[in-house]
C-alpha cells in the first residue's frame, strides 16, 4: 500500500508584487512561514513521516516543504521536480516516481493550485474534472495499491489548514 500526501503551499507574497517579478521567484509571506511551522507541528501530531518529499522548485513551495521537513525532523531531504510546477505534467510525475525513487510507499507532494486538484482528481476518477478545494497548507492523504496515472487512488482525508491547526 502507498500513501501520497499532497500539500499545498502555504501563503505567499501576492503576484506583481514589486521584486518578484516572475511568479516562480514569490516567497511565503511572514503569516504563511508561521502558519506553515504550525500545520508542521500538526502533521507531527499526526506522527506523519516520509521516504520522500518531492517539491516544486518555485520559491514559495520549496519553503512550505523545508518547513515541514524541519518540523518533522525529516531524515529524507527534500527533493525538486518540476513536474510539480504549476503547469507541471501529472503523467510525467507519476512516471517520475515510479522509476526514479525506488518505490516509497510514503510520499509528500508540495506543489500549486489548480495542479493539485487536477493531480488528485486524476488519481481518483481517471480525469481531471472532479471539483477538489485543497487550501493554501492544506493537505490530502490518499493510498493506492499500485501507482498509476488515471485512476487508482482512494481518498483517505482532505484537510484545511484551520482543521490541523486546531487539532495540534
Amino acid at each position: 500500500m502507498k500513501e501520497l500526501y499532497i500539500l499545498r503551499h502555504g501563503i505567499a507574497v501576492e503576484r506583481a508584487t514589486r521584486g518578484y517579478a516572475k511568479d516562480r521567484d514569490r516567497p511565503l509571506t511572514p503569516e504563511g512561514c508561521k502558519k506553515m511551522r504550525r500545520i508542521g507541528k500538526a502533521m507531527q501530531n499526526l506522527k506523519l513521516s516520509f521516504e520522500l518529499i518531492l517539491s516544486s522548485p518555485y520559491v514559495r513551495a520549496r519553503e512550505t516543504a523545508e518547513i515541514v521537513a524541519k518540523g518533522l525532523k525529516a531524515k529524507a531531504k527534500v527533493k525538486f521536480s518540476e513536474h510539480l510546477i504549476p503547469d507541471g505534467n501529472a503523467e510525467e510525475l507519476v512516471e517520475q516516481l515510479q522509476s526514479l525513487y525506488h518505490s516509497p510507499s510514503n510520499v509528500l507532494l508540495v506543489g500549486h493550485e489548480p495542479y493539485l486538484s487536477e493531480l488528485i482528481s486524476m488519481l481518483l476518477t481517471g480525469e481531471r474534472d472532479l471539483s477538489v478545494t485543497l487550501k493554501k497548507g492544506g493537505l490530502c492523504k490518499l493510498t493506492c495499491q499500485r501507482l498509476s496515472y488515471g485512476r487508482c487512488a482512494t481518498l483517505e482525508w482532505l484537510l484545511t489548514p484551520r482543521q490541523m491547526i486546531e487539532a495540534s
